[in-house]
């Protein structure tokens, strides 16, 4: 699935219009669908190590292919990626969780938190602080770090108020982001055991997922 659906997607990027969309708009539909059952997939599968996903629908962690441009200076009317978050409520929860990215030239498994709201993140900044043995113990891991060599996104350029400029492994409160990620390569999908490989990397990020969302929970009052 997965090749053939580089393949549409690499030719969408350069034909990002909306008439050759329309012409391609049952092979569209056909990869689609697809892509919803390969999802499904990973969800069930990793459910198996991460019951908090479980009972999850894939058709509630697919993002739309169609670009919102009402605001933006790019009026390129599709994204040339399909992507899936997984966590506990779909691809709108607070909850950090698994990312699955299909893009030519930019694939990637991903997980961790993209811009979480101003307060969570003050809250998940001071737990990682306070806890910062155990965070860095997850970060250093070297099974973890092979996959995941350490945090993504934008970061402050100083240390933010109230954290001393020494802290040790402070750069983890300059984050604004708590993502991690996995580059793969389009060749990745040619393997006919490419899913295992997948499950066997989105593994590695439960200990961090965990971390995370006992925060999270905190946040929503759930713990």
């Amino acid at each position: 699935m997965s090749v053939q659906l580089l393949q549409f997607l690499n030719e969408l990027q350069e034909n990002n219009n909306r008439s050759w969309f329309h012409d391609n708009k049952k092979r569209y539909d056909a990869l689609r669908s697809e892509f919803i059952n390969t999802v499904q997939e990973l969800i069930n599968r990793i459910a198996l190590f991460d019951p908090e996903i479980a009972g999850l629908e894939a058709k509630d962690c697919i993002y739309r292919i169609y670009r919102d441009i009402r605001f933006s200076p790019n009026k390129l009317p599709y994204k040339n990626h399909m992507g899936a978050y997984m966590a506990m409520g779909g691809k709108n929860s607070l909850r950090s969780g698994y990312y699955f990215h299909i893009e030519p030239g930019n694939s990637l498994l991903s997980g961790g938190l993209w811009r979480p709201e101003p307060k969570l993140l003050k809250l998940l900044r001071k737990d990682i602080y306070d806890q910062m043995d155990e965070f860095s113990a997850i970060m250093e891991d070297p099974a973890f770090k092979a996959s995941y060599p350490g945090l993504d996104g934008e970061k402050l350029k100083r240390m933010p108020a109230g954290y001393p400029a020494d802290t040790p492994n402070g750069e983890y409160l300059l984050y604004k982001d708590l993502c991690i990620s996995c580059p793969i390569e389009d060749s990745f999908f040619e393997n006919e055991n490419w899913m295992d490989e997948v499950i066997a990397i989105f593994k590695k990020q439960v200990p961090f997922h965990q971390f995370l969302n006992y925060t999270v929970d905190e946040y929503l009052g759930r713990v």
